[in-house]
């Protein structure tokens, strides 16, 4: 309220709350307890905990906390269209920052809304804090209107989740939420306020006591599994350096270079670990897996020693798990010990922070004391040297379909080359995804974010929006499938509104591409159900006039000719969001491949074109007798 004082206008502030950041600053300066509401508790703890941004979109039970939310000048709000984008946005804000991720929804199909994104941060191991109005705490159990369970529903999915219906309960548990999400092995945490908790009146002070007796990850290595490890790599002539997402998570990626120059021992990088190490680098062999390299695939193959970093033998990278790696030892170093010999049974196991691990593990090797001494390039000179000749005799490329035909593959690929190592790439799911890990060279962190685990259709504009907020001076592209853009496109109306310039490459081949290609592969080219119209015969919708809906810029490349041109015009648009719909060769194949549920020996690097070698009889499963490899 204003007032007249000697011919000024002043605030009034006497008769009104104080705003949420007055109150963050008074509780920095004097820790005294302060009268506020648990709505403003809130807000006060998320700027107190540092948050930055809050993906999200208001409803009744949430509805207390959007108000002081309005008021605080630390903590942005951004509206999305929905509430799977919110989850997105945060996972990609996260996974580009190495910051936790915040989302907030409304209670019933709000919170819902949420699980797909909080089921894909929790299988990719991402720090994200999703906050939840719930109904009254009196009404909780009754099948109120727009009441879930969504505690209980994201128990299994997330690494804790609070249900709150005392406000006094609500700086520990938010403090509690953003140390259990960012410590350990990072992943989700949920926190459901009940709207009258929102309401109540309560007392804010700063810190708050934490209290978790349960929760002690484990950082440190122990020295013993170190010795350990040391052992089996001076005993070992093929080993490989196995590297998941966790040295991403980790921030390892300095010492993974500087562990692998020491050694000379080949590195792989999964599909979660792309830029972990840079892929120019002599040394690295590629992503393995269904799509990965025939270098870093048969380098797993064929090694005596997997040294696996934050890696969990997940089914894309191991094939037909009884007969992977059947020579190799392991070495598996994680900071979860339930992913530790859960899938491969470890001969050192190590857990602990990844980057404290290599750490370790450089140290033990350069101290030279007892078998140390032997570990170096010299020792695996020979297999370096066979996996080099793998990767050159067999690199990831592509053939033209026809003179004119736009390929996939190429776009991608051009695209990479244009952007640069700087920029920021988000990926759909699909063919585009997997085109997108093998033909950009990724050389840093942070600059590859996709649905890994989960693998989620729709991911990648709203991650591409989030990351563009936490990394606002770096280029950020969103490569999506005609499919996965229909799934979240509305978020281009957030980035329009919010001047969020992310730019779109629509690789557009009219399909579900990767659902066509096992189709054409394993059921007899017969497409059901795989045509989307958006490209061949039609266009439903035209991405250049639905871009234009939205306030964005629309472009569209059917040419290869047309390709660098149109890049760069996307390139120099830079005050709002670029959409590029891409029409390409809609029967290109992701190649290489492993066929899922068989031996990795069993890789193609084209239809019914395997490495020219002598490979040992794998226990593939006929692919005519049983093509979605059900076992009937």
């Amino acid at each position: 309220m204003a007032r007249q004082t000697e011919g000024q206008t002043v605030t009034d502030t006497t008769s009104s709350a104080p705003t949420p950041a007055a109150l963050a600053r008074r509780a920095e300066a004097r820790p005294t307890p302060e009268q506020v509401t648990g709505a403003q508790s809130l807000v006060l703890s998320l700027e107190s905990v540092g948050a930055e941004v809050v993906f999200g979109i208001p409803g009744g039970a949430i509805l207390p906390a959007y108000d002081p939310l309005m008021d605080s000048v630390k903590v942005r709000h951004i509206l999305v269209r929905h509430e799977q984008g919110a989850g997105h946005a945060a996972e990609g804000y996260a996974s580009a920052t190495g910051k936790v991720g915040v989302c907030m929804a409304t209670s019933g199909p709000g919170a819902t809304n949420l699980v797909t994104a909080i089921a894909d941060a929790h299988m990719d191991s991402v720090p994200m804090v999703a906050i939840t109005g719930q109904v009254a705490s009196s009404s909780i159990g009754t099948d109120a209107f727009q009441e879930a369970d969504i505690r209980g529903i994201t128990m299994p999915i997330t690494k804790h989740n609070y249900l709150v219906t005392d406000a006094a309960e609500i700086p520990r548990v938010i403090a509690e939420a953003f140390h259990i999400a960012s410590t350990g092995r990072p992943g989700p945490v949920l926190v459901d306020i009940s709207k009258d908790a929102l309401q109540a009146t309560t007392t804010f002070a700063w810190p708050p006591q934490i209290a978790l007796p349960g929760y002690h990850p484990v950082t440190r290595p122990h020295a013993k599994q170190i010795r350990e490890a040391v052992r089996l790599m001076a005993g070992s002539r093929q080993p490989v350096l196995y590297v998941g997402g966790g040295v991403i998570r980790a921030g390892a990626a300095e010492e993974l270079r500087r562990l692998a120059e020491l050694t000379g021992i080949p590195v792989v990088t999964t599909l979660m670990a792309r830029g972990a190490f840079p892929d120019g680098h002599p040394l690295h062999l590629g992503m393995p897996g269904m799509h990965g390299s025939v270098a870093a695939v048969t380098g797993l193959q064929r090694s005596d020693l997997l040294i696996a970093l934050g890696a969990r033998f997940d089914d894309r990278v191991t094939g037909q798990l009884s007969s992977f790696a059947p020579g190799a030892k392991v070495i598996h170093a994680d900071i979860d010990p339930a992913e530790i010999s859960k899938n491969r049974v470890a001969d050192v196991p190590i857990v602990g922070d990844a980057k404290a691990i290599i750490a370790e593990l450089i140290a033990a090797i350069e101290a030279g004391e007892g078998e140390a001494t032997s570990i170096g390039p010299d020792l695996y000179r020979d297999w370096s040297a066979t996996t080099t000749r793998w990767s050159q005799d067999y690199p990831v490329g592509y053939t033209s379909h026809g003179e004119g035909a736009l390929m996939p593959q190429q776009v991608i690929e051009r695209l990479g080359a244009i952007a640069g190592p700087e920029a920021i790439y988000a990926a759909g799911v699909g063919q585009h995804q997997m085109w997108a890990a093998q033909f950009i060279g990724y050389e840093r962190p942070n600059a590859w974010l996709n649905s890994g685990g989960a693998g989620t259709m729709g991911y990648s504009v709203p991650a591409a929006m989030g990351a563009k907020v936490g990394e606002p001076d770096r280029v950020v592209w969103a490569i999506d499938g005609d499919g996965c853009f229909q799934m979240t496109n509305q978020e281009l109306a957030t980035c329009v509104i919010n001047d969020i310039p992310i730019k779109v490459a629509v690789i557009n081949n009219s399909s579900l591409g990767m659902v066509r290609q096992w189709q054409s592969l394993f059921y007899n080219e017969r497409y059901s159900n795989t045509d989307l119209h958006t490209s061949v015969g039609s266009r439903i919708p035209d991405f250049v006039k639905l871009a234009d809906a939205y306030g964005c810029v629309g472009l569209r490349c059917e040419r290869p000719e047309d390709l660098d041109a149109t890049i760069e015009q996307a390139m120099a648009i830079n005050d709002r969001p670029v959409i590029i719909d891409f029409v390409v060769e809609r029967d290109a194949m992701v190649w290489p491949m492993v066929p899922a549920g068989v031996s990795n020996d069993a890789i193609q690097i084209a239809r019914d074109a395997a490495p020219e070698w002598d490979r040992e009889e794998s226990e593939a499963i006929e692919q005519s007798t049983d093509a979605d490899h059900d076992g009937k």
